[in-house]
């Protein structure tokens, strides 16, 4: 594989790996304890044409590692360094970017997050790319839409993936900065009454000029962080056995500030036995059509390229 320049010095170590061809969409995560998730993760990505899954596991101990090198299209990576000496992984992604190579487009995500946009049930990212590249757009943006299920759909079968898939239909705010649009909202506000920026550019354009920055939230140069093509990010933090999870964030405080966000969350749990995410604008998640009729993802026009100047929830 090509190597670029090192762009810092945070070191990370590959299980397997191989070279990639520039022209394919190589898709970087980071997981850690994601074994209940990854099989659908895997299945998703691999319909929207992502080829090549690199993966930095964070010391898992549920068999995560194990399934990747399961994989015949897994690239595993580790480190010595834990996700919170990476600067909350950052270094990491930037670091496998480096090994594959600049000039190119990765799909950035976690293992716990669901690219969606229009039309992806009969477009690939391949046709996003092309729209963006012939619009000299460099970066998809896409809000972390929080997915949870109501005490019912919990139990079902004791598969998370068999209940309703319920989000926030409303009650996200919008606002233009220097840095790009920031979105915040959804039920870790108006549940825990935090401000956490939603937006994460999932598909990026990595060349010389780029670094994650002070936030993956935010990454450099911030001229690219404005664009009008906007996909969304099914965030699955608040699905199934969620609480599990949550407390092993806690114990392992490798999040920002000693993991204080997954405290406030486990007080509330070990408070109230259970938290009831569901309210007025609760909907059932259907699709990209519906994404894109509430607002929440832009329309894209893949044949005449042709893009609204007007963001999704703008």
């Amino acid at each position: 594989m090509r190597r670029a320049r090192q762009r810092n010095t945070i070191k990370v170590e590959p299980l397997r790996a191989w070279p990639t061809r520039p022209s394919e969409i190589a898709a970087v995560c980071l997981s850690r304890n994601e074994v209940a998730t990854l099989p659908e993760f895997l299945k998703h990505y691999r319909r929207l044409g992502v080829t090549r899954f690199i993966f930095l596991d964070d010391a898992s101990t549920d068999g995560t590692r194990e399934l990747l090198l399961a994989e015949n299209d897994v690239d595993v990576w580790t480190s010595p360094v834990r996700y919170v000496d990476a600067k909350r992984g950052k270094l990491w992604r930037e670091a496998l970017f480096n090994e594959y190579g600049l000039d190119r487009w990765y799909l950035n995500v976690d293992a716990d997050e669901f690219l969606f946009y229009d039309g992806c049930g009969g477009h690939s990212l391949f046709d996003v790319v092309e729209v963006l590249n012939k619009s000299g757009i460099k970066r998809l943006p896409a809000p972390m839409i929080d997915i949870y299920h109501s005490d019912d759909g919990a139990a079902v079968g004791g598969d998370p993936w068999k209940a309703p898939h319920l989000f926030d239909a409303a009650g996200y705010t919008a606002e233009l900065t220097k840095r790009g649009i920031s979105i915040k909202g959804g039920p870790r506000r108006r549940i825990f009454g935090e401000t956490n920026e939603l937006m994460k550019y999932p598909l990026i354009y990595w060349d010389e000029a780029c670094s994650l920055g002070v936030s993956i939230h935010q990454p450099l140069p911030y001229t690219r962080n404005f664009s009008p093509i906007w996909g969304a990010l099914l965030h699955f933090k608040f699905f199934g056995d969620y609480g599990t999870k949550i407390e092993a964030a806690v114990a392992d405080g490798q999040h920002f500030n000693g993991s204080m966000h997954y405290r406030a969350i486990a007080e509330a749990l070990r408070k109230y036995g259970k938290i009831d995410f569901v309210f007025e604008h609760t909907t059932r998640f259907q699709g990209p059509n519906q994404l894109r009729e509430l607002g929440l993802i832009s329309p894209i026009d893949y044949q005449g390229h042709r893009i609204s100047t007007k963001a999704a929830l703008l």
